[in-house]
């Protein structure tokens, strides 16, 4: 009761059930809290719940109103009376209520009811009902894999929250029970401030669930519009496929373009376009300036022995980065050009080592294009290929470049 996990875990409760009065698909039902803390939580619940003003939600004291409809508080009712059954009434009468400028018998109020079952194991009714209204259900566990099997008895839930700043338990919680759950919202008192709480999906995360949740999954964002597009598997040769996704593939034909591709504007790049660079003889000298420049004197690159013991390396190698850097001065075009700006590398890895004396030749193929409209350029992904003598890649990744537009004037406000 003394940290601030205790605190954000009573707040969020009394807001769940409170917020829409608790009519919510993500709102709290259930709250699985330590056995030892049953009656701290229920108290302190209870008395936030106490200072809840129910009634006209234009009033300005008010903090929760009405249910949609008679009918739906008639069934809200009769569902805390069937919980009733399991669990033992400790905050609110479903049938009394006081009200704040409003009809308390011509609304559709009903107070905030919190129940308690003590054998969540055995009256598995706290589970299976639910009240779509301001009503919870607190339960004890004695264990973390207790409190995961009580998380998991619901079936399936849209949402669950773990408060609690012990990162190897929220870690255990978590890996226990996110098959149950379409999202798990983790708080302490490093993120309580932060967070958008139990009930508020952000744009991009999974909105749905699996079991009783319903199986499905809502987003914002672009995977929510994939999940409304239809998937299909194309089989063919590399260049077809590369032709139909606009994007080149390994092994995909090659196509030699008019000049260096760094001279091509947007437009005039064609997916494919491909420059097969000089070749460059990497050095013991190269090696050495390069661990100069960068202070990387890491014993493989530097100690001829020590490298040879390494089960990776047959003796001295070159550094990767060395061979990026390399690699970008056999294939840049250095004059003024539609090239605008170098703005990252995807997928970088290294395949084989590179050995003084080995000759290095640098692949360039124009892999995706996406232009940025209104703003005079697009990006263009380029496929790079470093191989060595033997014509084994030793490096390979993706760079992305800002390409000019020959049509349209450079805008980047």
């Amino acid at each position: 009761p003394d940290t601030p996990e205790f605190e954000f875990y009573v707040k969020e409760i009394v807001k769940e059930m409170t917020v829409k009065c608790g009519q919510k698909c993500t709102a709290i039902r259930r709250v699985i809290v330590p056995r030892e803390l049953m009656t701290s939580v229920a108290d302190a619940v209870s008395a936030r719940l106490q200072k809840i003003a129910i009634g006209n939600p234009q009033s300005e004291d008010v903090r929760m109103g009405s249910l949609a409809s008679e009918s739906q508080r008639k069934e809200v009712r009769e569902r805390v009376e069937e919980l009733s059954k399991y669990a033992e009434l400790i905050y609110g009468d479903p049938n009394q209520i006081v009200t704040v400028d409003a009809d308390a018998e011509n609304g559709a109020f009903i107070s905030p009811i919190l129940l308690a079952c003590d054998d969540p194991f055995e009256k598995s009714g706290v589970h299976d009902i639910e009240a779509f209204g301001p009503v919870s259900t607190l339960m004890p566990y004695d264990s973390l894999d207790d409190a995961a099997k009580l998380a998991n008895l619901g079936q399936g839930s849209l949402v669950g929250s773990i408060f609690g700043h012990d990162d190897d338990n929220v870690s255990e919680l978590v890996m226990q029970t996110a098959c149950y759950h379409g999202r798990m919202v983790l708080i302490n008192r490093d993120n309580a401030k932060a967070s958008t709480g139990h009930g508020s999906p952000l744009p991009h995360l999974v909105h749905g669930g699996p079991g009783r949740a319903g199986g499905g999954e809502e987003m914002g964002g672009k995977r929510g519009v994939m999940h409304y597009m239809q998937r299909t598997a194309l089989q063919g040769t590399p260049t077809t496929i590369s032709k139909i996704c606009n994007k080149y593939i390994g092994n995909a034909k090659q196509t030699q373009p008019p000049k260096h591709p760094f001279r091509l504007y947007f437009e005039e790049l064609e997916i494919g376009h491909t420059l097969i660079s000089d070749s460059r003889t990497i050095t013991l000298e190269d090696i050495e300036k390069f661990a100069d420049l960068s202070g990387d004197k890491f014993y493989a690159h530097m100690d001829e022995d020590s490298a040879a013991a390494n089960p990776f390396f047959d003796g001295r190698v070159a550094h990767g980065y060395f061979i990026v850097s390399m690699a970008a001065g056999l294939f840049v075009e250095p004059a003024p050009g539609p090239v605008l700006a170098n703005y990252g590398i995807d997928e970088l890895r290294f395949t084989e080592p590179v050995y003084p004396e080995d000759d290095l030749t640098v692949r360039l193929t124009c892999k995706q294009k996406s232009y940025r409209r209104g703003k005079g350029y697009g990006e263009v992904r380029w496929d790079i290929a470093i191989t060595n003598q033997d014509d084994v890649i030793v490096a390979q990744y993706d760079i992305l470049t800002m390409v000019a537009s020959k049509y349209e004037e450079f805008n980047d406000d």
